[in-house]
């Protein structure tokens, strides 16, 4: 299959780069111009080029580019950014949706969404909802331009839950207190990037996951934070003092904070008192790590090593 890349050179978009390169598709990224003078992205997409990847200028403010970078392809995988603290630019993603309507060619689209499924999160606070919003927005778009699609929710990416046992303000496990929310046996799911972006690149050309939402809920990696300061003490050694804050006191912490830490704060909230990533039955048919049982994914014990 021939799959674009929009955002390849992002956190997760590099990773889906990758992962189609392995999978033996032709893989084309686009090459945005307002990339600048950021030499970081710019070598990153160099040494995609040179791993044999296609570099396609375009930008979404040149219509008629994009429109010409979707014709090349068979599948369009979005990674955009659509977290407060980086970028959001999930709505560009509308200008995307027109460009692939106009092109006619697509197979399948994947937008970015790679989180929390938003279909299930209608009710979330504010100021986080506006990314479940805007998701839908996109999703209501695909589906009424006719464009075959598949949904993958990744639940937590494991870069920024699992090394800090997943406390909201480091990304490395704390060496003396873990703060526990509630009682701490809320279960989420911890899913390493590099097998959320095979996950997603093999959902992007499977006949089974057109027009559905995928789960990447990998058994081994359904945990509840109490059992991830657990893991981490087996491995380190070192018992951490734990103390507990409740929802309404994590809730008032949140009129201190900037917008993005609002945001945040309310997804930290959903996942970990409300449960939103568990709460509900998945079908095996829906489920990544049971859709494709050849992926050996990383076990959260093995994560975690290297924090040593």
């Amino acid at each position: 299959m021939k799959v674009l890349v929009v955002g390849g050179s992002g956190y997760l978009g590099k990773r889906i780069v990758k992962a189609s390169l392995l999978e033996g598709h032709q893989t084309y990224v686009v090459q945005r111009p307002e990339i600048g003078l950021d030499i970081e992205k710019l070598q990153l997409l160099l040494s995609f080029k040179r791993q044999g990847a296609v570099l396609v200028p375009a930008s979404f403010s040149d219509f008629h580019s994009l429109v010409d970078a979707v014709k090349r392809v068979d599948v369009v995988i979005s990674a955009m950014s659509g977290v407060h603290f980086r970028s959001h630019n999930l709505l560009l993603q509308l200008k995307l949706v027109e460009a692939i309507q106009v092109a006619g060619n697509i197979k399948r689209f994947l937008p970015s969404e790679y989180g929390i499924d938003p279909a299930r999160m209608k009710d979330a606070l504010e100021p986080g909802r506006e990314t479940f919003d805007q998701k839908m927005t996109v999703r209501k778009a695909i589906e009424e331009a006719n464009i075959p699609f598949t949904y993958v929710s990744a639940n937590c990416f494991a870069g920024y839950f699992a090394g800090s046992l997943s406390e909201m303000h480091t990304l490395v496990p704390p060496t003396h207190q873990v703060t526990l929310y509630g009682d701490g046996n809320v279960k989420a799911v911890y899913v390493d990037e590099d097998d959320i972006a095979t996950y997603v690149v093999k959902a992007a050309t499977d006949p089974r996951t057109m027009n559905k939402t995928v789960y990447i809920r990998p058994p081994h990696n359904i945990l509840s934070q109490r059992e991830m300061v657990e893991k981490w003490e087996a491995l380190s050694g070192k018992v951490l003092e734990k103390k507990s804050i409740s929802a309404q006191d994590f809730l008032a912490r949140m009129k201190d904070l900037d917008l993005g830490q609002r945001a945040g704060l309310g997804h930290f909230y959903h996942i970990f008192f409300d449960g939103c990533m568990t709460n509900f039955e998945v079908r095996e048919d829906e489920e990544a790590s049971k859709l494709y049982p050849e992926v050996n994914y990383t076990r959260m014990d093995d994560y975690l090593k290297i924090y040593l």
